[in-house]
Parts: structure tokens; C-alpha cells; sequence
């Protein structure tokens, strides 16, 4: 496409050990560091005969002495890494487990999956990273989908393929978990015997000539989109797409072999197991592996281990912002922390509370061939486009009537104009030499092809589209807006759910806040609703709530309906919006209290049908979305 490159300056050195942004000028660091990042992307060539297995040793060899996991009282040196996963490596090849193959990874986080994960990558087989909450038929469907030879489970993660018979189709290799020990009879038709093979097996580095002939763009990783709708897809990472996102985010961060991550997202999700995990090989640096998150323990695991970088999501902080204070958070050491859905307001709280540091809020997606990330800590916003002509990054205008993407007099698409929101979109770099840019999609090539615009901006381009909506403003800054979809009409006006749960989001009390757009008999468009779940201890104030909203919202944005009680969240903090928006505002679909708002009284009135009719609305009639 006219004007669409990703290279910039070309002096980088992946062995040199230094803070590039230390000596670029405030006026130019935006631009200098996107230029910076886009020559490191451009390192990795797609053909290049050099893959994570590779990579792996290279780092080992340099950092062998260096803390790489820690887990709980253990802590695994790169060296101690390297022979538990050549014990692995070594046990798969006996058992017949080759170049090529697929075998899919079960486990909570502990050191096991990434024994089994990189094990796999040194003998040029690929992972699939399982979402241990799933089952019966999307469980199934994720074994399926990627040509799943073996199962590697962790002795925790049983369960679901005990509620799904039909995966007893695939071989299951049990890896023990001491903390988690299951009844003798539950194990029944997992293979016991891989891992005591695993014990005897030898630590030396299996043959590299196993990889001979697997190229960088050959697929590595296949990480599942936590979709709300449908099967998950299984979204392709190649070596190279996984190795640059952590050469990209060394330079990014200035990370070395000092840093400290902290991993308490799933690593079966896209932000944990590719932006910490390969940043963190790239540097040397060492990662601290929780479980799950807990937000009671997150404040001494980082003052026990020094953590110094720290990947969230917005629902975790908001959690940690809610808490007490305690001793742990004072004097931290953190001094970065990078992720997405961090609104304005938490992050003015957050740094308030714990301490400046660096807050590298981005945007982008598991699948997704560009992305956004702020360099100079301006509040509230996902990143900087200082010159459109250096990304592949586009925003389509989209009509507020129809929700459709606007079309030029020649029929093509209109990019957004600074104030207007519209859908990203990134131009699909189709190169031998580049990889930058590339849509490497999903195993499936019609869910693949389903991504893609084409005809653009002009014939014969293609662009992949995100179906997230973004906004920017006159100095390039851009912001998160909502999903496609997420965004509903009401009373003539185009209501944002997440710019309505930012404004929400600091009501006293509120431990978080989801909204999103029901459907209301002889009402044209949604009405806001609003799922509200309180801090323990804390109960809801229907008045206080009004008042809040009115002085907040205009009176389209207000949600009309509350509903107040516990939150159904998927395991990566997203919220369930289909679900929720099904139920509607049908008191008979679900056990929390309802609430209607008021004009008249002031107040949220507990649902009724005479609170319904006097504020003009009809009692639910079915189902939504």
C-alpha cells in the first residue's frame, strides 16, 4: 500500500546490552523509539533456518548461571532450565514424537509447561497451549483444530478431559502435580509412566539437527482467541513472530538480566505466554510464575522477588486499587508495568497510590499483524501514531446510523479523521524478506480469510480487521474505544460500553462495573445495563448510584437497568457480554437483584412492573443478541 512501511533505523544489535532510549530527544523519543521498533521486527527474516529450539540454547549459553524461573521456594537457573527441558525433549523422541508434530500442553502455570513447551520447540514440533476450563465439545475442537497428536497434562488439569470421553481419542501423558494430587482411580487411562521415563531420561541437548529445515515463519505456537461467540480459533505464532514480539519489547522496555517479570495471567492466553515470556529470554532476565492471580500475595511476591515488571490487565489493577493498603506496596520495586484496559482513572490511582513507573498501555490482539503501545505515559491512552505513514495501523471511518464501514465515491474505504472513531485495521505485509506486518491467521483458512478486508484503500490490497473500534486526537494519541458490536444506540445517540464503565468504574465501593446494550419492546435501539458487582462488605446504594450517573453520564449514556450480584468472568478477566445480554433484563434468567432507573423518584427502584411502566418501559419478552 502507498506510503505503509515498518522499517526504521537499522543500527540495532541484539547483543548489545543498552537503553536506547536514554539519549533520544524528548521531542522525537515517540517516533525515534517506533522507528527503533520497527528495525528490531525487521531482524528476523521469514525464511531464516533459526527457531525458538535455537534460541533457547544461544540464551542458556550466555546466561546459564542467571535466574530464569522461579517458582514458589524454587528458583531454576537458565542452565537448570535447559536440562529439565532436554530431559522432556529427550522422552518425547523415544515416544516416537518428531519435526512436525503437534502435541497440545495442559497445565496451570508451574515450570512444567514450559519444560514441555520448549522441549517441543527443540525438537521442531509445535504447542498447543489449552485453556484448562474447557470442555466437551470446544475442548474437543481445540484438539482438532491443530492436528493434536499427544496430550501433555498436568495432574491439576484432569478434570476436563474426564468430562469429555471423547478426547480419550488422543494419547494423554500425565506430568504429576505435588500440589494437586488426584484419587488413584481418577487416573485411570492417563499414561502414569512418561514421567518417571522424563526422571531417567538424559539432560544432554537432543540432536539440533531435528530443526534442520524448519524456518522462522514455520508455525511454533497455536494460542486460542477467547472469542465470545462460536468455537475458539487457533491463532498461528510462528518462531519468528514469538522471538520478535520479545526482541521488540527488550528494546521497548530497556530490559537486561537485572529484571524481574511477574506471570499471574494464564499462560494459555496470548499476553503472558508471548509479550513476558519471550521478553524476558531476550533479556536474560528471570520470571516469576504464579499459579493464578491473588491479589493478596501480588504485593509481597513482588517485594519477596524484586519484581520489576509487571504484566496486567485492567481488571487486575483494578482489583489491587481496591484493596487495603499494606506495608508490601510501599517502597516497591517496580518500575514498569505493560498491558491493556487500564482506564485514565486507574492509572492516575495507581500511580498515586504505589509510585511512578513507566505504564506501557497497549492494543492489539493474539492474531493480530499490528498494534499500538504508549511510550510516554499519557494518561489513558494506547499509544502514539506521530506518522501514519510509518505504520501499517489504519482506522475506518464507520457510519453511527448503520454501524457499516463508509465507502468512498469510488467505493473504497475512508480512513478516520482526528475526533471520529472507526475500526482498526492493519495492511497485510505480504514479503519473503519482512516479517513485520504479517496476518500469519488461524489453522482454520476460512476463519483465516474471514479477517481480511479486501480492496481497501486500492484494488488488490488486503488489510486484516480487528473488530475493535479506536479513536485518535489532533496530536496522534489514540484510545480504545469498544468492540464492534459492543457499541449500541440508544435515544438517537451511540452509547460506548467501555467508555461508560471508565466513567463508572471509580463509584465508591464498586469492586467492577460491565456494561453493555439490551433490547427494550417498542423501544428502537438497547438500553444500557449495567452488571455491577460491589467490594466485600460493601453494599449497593441505588440513590448514591443515580446521583453518581447523572453527574457522570448524559442522560442517553445512563444505564436504565442495574443488576447487581456476582460476575460471570472468563478466566482472562474478560467479561461474558452475550451471555449477559441474552438474559436481558428478565428477572426469571438469573438470582441478582434488578434495579430500574427512576427519573421521578431519583433513584434506582427495584424492578417491577409498575417502576417499568411508569418510566415508559415493558416487561422483558425474550431473548437478546
Amino acid at each position: 500500500m502507498n506510503g505503509v512501511h515498518m522499517l526504521g533505523v537499522d543500527s540495532y544489535d541484539k547483543n548489545k546490552n543498552s537503553d536506547q532510549s536514554v539519549h533520544i530527544p524528548a521531542v522525537d523519543r515517540v517516533q525515534q523509539m517506533h522507528d527503533l521498533r520497527s528495525s528490531v521486527a525487521a531482524q528476523i527474516k521469514p525464511k531464516a533456518l533459526y527457531t525458538l529450539g535455537q534460541r533457547i540454547e544461544d540464551q542458556v549459553d550466555k546466561f546459564s548461571k542467571r535466574p530464569f524461573l522461579i517458582y514458589g521456594d524454587r528458583s531454576y537457573t537458565y542452565k537448570e532450565v535447559d536440562e529439565r527441558v532436554n530431559q522432556y525433549a529427550n522422552t518425547l523422541i523415544a515416544r516416537g514424537i518428531g519435526p512436525g508434530d503437534v502435541c497440545a500442553v495442559a497445565f496451570e502455570n508451574r515450570p512444567e509447561l514450559f519444560f514441555c513447551w520448549f522441549a517441543l520447540a527443540k525438537i521442531g514440533a509445535a504447542a498447543t497451549l489449552v485453556n484448562y476450563n474447557l470442555q466437551g465439545n470446544p475442548l474437543v475442537h481445540v484438539l482438532q483444530a491443530t492436528n493434536t497428536k499427544v496430550v501433555l497434562v498436568g495432574e491439576e488439569c484432569i478434570a476436563p478431559f474426564l468430562e469429555t470421553p471423547e478426547t480419550k481419542e488422543w494419547p494423554q501423558w500425565l506430568i504429576p502435580d505435588a500440589e494437586n494430587a488426584a484419587a488413584a482411580q481418577q487416573l485411570t487411562g492417563f499414561d502414569l509412566d512418561f514421567s518417571a521415563k522424563v526422571e531417567q531420561a538424559s539432560n544432554a541437548r537432543p540432536d539440533a539437527a531435528l530443526r534442520d529445515g524448519i524456518r522462522a515463519e514455520d508455525d511454533m505456537l497455536y494460542i486460542f482467541t477467547s472469542g465470545t461467540t462460536g468455537l475458539p480459533k487457533a491463532a498461528r505464532y510462528s518462531h519468528m513472530r514469538w522471538m520478535t514480539s520479545g526482541d521488540v519489547m527488550e528494546v521497548t522496555l530497556g530490559t537486561d538480566t537485572n529484571d524481574v517479570f511477574y506471570c499471574c495471567l494464564p499462560l494459555y492466553h496470548g499476553a503472558a505466554a508471548t509479550s513476558v515470556a519471550s521478553t524476558a529470554l531476550s533479556s536474560g532476565a528471570s520470571i516469576v510464575i504464579r499459579r493464578k492471580f491473588s491479589a493478596s500475595r501480588f504485593w509481597s511476591d513482588v517485594r519477596t522477588h524484586g519484581v520489576t515488571v509487571f504484566q496486567y490487565v485492567g481488571e487486575i489493577c483494578r482489583y489491587l486499587l481496591n484493596r487495603p493498603e499494606c506495608e508490601e506496596e510501599k517502597n516497591n520495586s517496580l518500575r514498569c508495568m505493560l498491558g491493556a484496559g487500564l482506564t485514565a482513572d486507574s492509572w492516575r490511582r495507581w500511580v498515586e497510590r504505589f509510585g511512578e513507573l513507566d505504564v506501557y498501555e497497549g492494543w492489539g490482539a493474539t492474531e493480530a499483524n499490528t498494534a499500538t503501545i504508549n511510550l510516554d505515559n499519557h494518561m489513558g491512552s494506547c499509544g502514539r501514531i506521530p506518522d501514519w505513514n510509518k505504520t501499517n495501523l489504519r482506522l475506518l471511518r464507520i457510519d453511527p446510523e448503520t454501524q457499516m464501514h463508509v465507502r468512498d465515491e469510488n467505493g473504497f474505504y475512508v480512513h478516520c479523521e482526528p475526533g471520529e472513531i472507526g475500526e482498526a485495521v492493519g495492511f497485510i505485509v505480504d514479503s519473503t524478506e519482512i516479517g513485520a506486518g504479517r496476518f500469519e491467521g488461524y489453522t482454520s483458512a476460512e476463519a483465516t480469510e474471514a479477517k481480511i478486508l479486501r480492496n481497501v484503500f486500492q484494488k488488490g490490497d488486503a488489510w486484516w480487521s480487528s473488530g475493535d473500534l479506536l479513536r485518535y486526537d489532533e496530536n496522534g494519541y489514540c484510545y480504545f474505544v469498544d468492540r464492534v458490536g459492543d457499541t449500541f444506540r440508544w435515544k438517537s445517540e451511540n452509547v460506548s460500553t467501555q467508555e461508560v464503565a471508565s466513567e463508572l468504574g471509580d463509584f465508591a465501593g464498586m469492586e467492577f462495573i460491565n456494561i453493555y446494550g439490551v433490547t427494550v419492546p417498542d423501544n428502537e435501539g438497547r438500553a444500557g445495563m449495567a452488571l455491577v458487582v460491589m467490594q466485600q462488605g460493601c453494599e449497593f446504594d441505588p440513590q448514591a448510584f443515580y446521583q453518581f450517573v447523572t453527574e457522570r453520564l448524559p442522560h442517553y449514556a445512563r444505564p436504565v437497568f442495574v443488576r447487581v450480584g456476582l460476575a460471570d468472568m472468563t478466566t482472562t478477566f474478560k467479561h461474558r457480554k452475550i451471555d449477559l445480554q441474552k438474559q436481558g433484563y428478565d428477572p426469571k434468567s438469573f438470582t441478582d437483584a434488578l434495579y430500574i432507573k427512576d427519573d421521578g423518584a431519583q433513584t434506582y427502584s427495584l424492578y417491577s412492573d409498575e417502576v417499568l411502566a411508569r418510566n415508559d418501559l415493558l416487561p422483558f419478552v425474550g431473548g437478546d443478541a
